[in-house]
């Protein structure tokens, strides 16, 4: 049986486990894709303090895995599908961790399992997933060298997007549903002044079309229907936090995010969660890491309140 095990590796899982290791815990991290999470598709990090240069998610959680696994963590490559509890004795609980092929124990589960891109609801959408509708720029963009594209949203990871795109594509159609932008006002600036992005305000994207690939969008702007002519649409209108392994297990908020308190504990004791499947998460890499230490080193305690 594990001390600790962490459902997920991106920053908040590898630092917990990095933090559990070095601890002494007996840490086991499984993983269902490739270590370092949804951040590794980021085109630009240039805000994780302590590092100077601009690097590319993927650059940034390079090391990670290694650094974690240097203090004894180990981590695997399955998809966990059930949590559930069990008496070890005496009203001490633990936790049964199942995958298609394995069972594992431990005293105690963090989750970090993150979440997904949201949809933006356009028709056509699923339909053209790979045919020219993405949710991933650093992953499909060299794909669309000196062609024209679209990306749908307003925040961030729009922005940053259409700035990696703009570097890319000939063209980059910014279409934002609102008249300003929640991004940074810095990135929002940087966006302005790049020649090939043009930026559509208060409009939508209600269709994309084209004989098999995608060489359409019909887009809505203040009411006034018209057809762009584009390549391929990025869509990042938010994410969907993946909090259905403990649905059944501790409360979750109207949004589906595991309720925690500072010290990352859910309501059910033993059981932890952080970066963005928690509630009120800033859903920033450096916050995810910091939650990752938090959770870890509280669960030291715990682990060590059973064994007494």
């Amino acid at each position: 049986m594990y001390d600790v095990i962490i459902i997920g590796a991106g920053p908040g899982g590898l630092s917990a486990g990095l933090y559990a290791g070095r601890m002494g815990l007996d840490t086991l991290i499984i993983e269902k894709l490739t270590p370092g999470g949804q951040i590794t598709q980021s085109s630009e990090i240039e805000n994780y303090p302590g590092v100077c240069e601009v690097k590319s998610g993927l650059e940034l959680m390079q090391c990670w895995p290694e650094q974690t696994k240097r203090f004894g963590a180990k981590i695997i490559s399955e998809e966990v599908v059930s949590i559930s509890r069990y008496e070890i004795q005496d009203d001490k609980y633990g936790f049964i961790i199942k995958t298609p092929k394995n069972e594992y124990r431990s005293l105690a589960v963090i989750l970090a399992t993150g979440a997904t891109p949201k949809r933006a609801g356009f028709k056509g959408e699923e339909e053209y997933i790979g045919k020219g509708v993405s949710y991933c720029a650093v992953c499909d963009g060299y794909f669309y060298k000196n062609m024209d594209v679209a990306v749908v949203g307003g925040g961030d990871s729009a922005l940053e997007e259409a700035l990696y795109l703009s570097n890319i594509a000939k063209k980059v159609y910014l279409i934002h549903r609102r008249d300003e932008f929640r991004a940074a006002p810095a990135t929002v600036e940087k966006v302005k002044n790049k020649e090939n992005i043009e930026i559509l305000y208060n409009t939508t994207v209600e269709e994309v079309k084209g004989v098999p690939f995608l060489n359409t969008a019909v887009i809505n702007t203040d009411g006034e229907i018209k057809e762009l002519k584009v390549d391929g649409i990025f869509v990042f209108v938010g994410m969907n936090v993946n909090s259905a392994l403990v649905k059944d297990l501790c409360e979750l908020n109207e949004y589906n995010e595991v309720k925690v308190d500072l010290n990352m504990k859910t309501t059910l004791e033993g059981l932890y969660a952080i970066g963005d499947v928690r509630e009120n998460s800033v859903k920033q890499v450096v916050a995810s890491a910091g939650d990752g230490a938090v959770a870890a080193l509280n669960v030291v305690k715990y682990a060590k309140s059973l064994k007494d």
